[in-house]
């Protein structure tokens, strides 16, 4: 692995786990529970008073952010229920799940 490969794994890896706009619950992103992983983001952004944008807009970006940055290195069933806590997170603040 390239020096430069490490700095960005190690940048990515720092905003997950001290993410400015959100104190995140450690480890919640490993859970096989969607629903907890989205009660824990929906907590997370609502207590923020750093985010810069709407509690759901920030929750689901960090959501997202952590899938795509896990990229490959992301089990296919860990992925699955990260995508379901996508659904669970918009039904938690009241959205249409796609």
């Amino acid at each position: 692995m390239s020096k430069k490969s490490k700095q960005k794994k190690k940048w990515s890896q720092e905003v997950t786990e001290k993410s400015d706009a959100l104190d995140l619950e450690p480890g919640i992103f490993k859970s096989e529970d969607p629903e907890k992983i989205a009660h824990s983001l929906k907590q997370s952004a609502e207590r923020s008073d750093r985010r810069k944008s709407s509690a759901f807009r920030s929750a689901m970006s960090m959501l997202t952010f952590y899938i795509n940055r896990a990229g490959a290195g992301l089990a296919r069933k860990q992925r699955a229920v990260l995508e379901k806590a996508k659904n669970e997170l918009r039904k938690d603040f009241g959205r249409e799940p796609k």
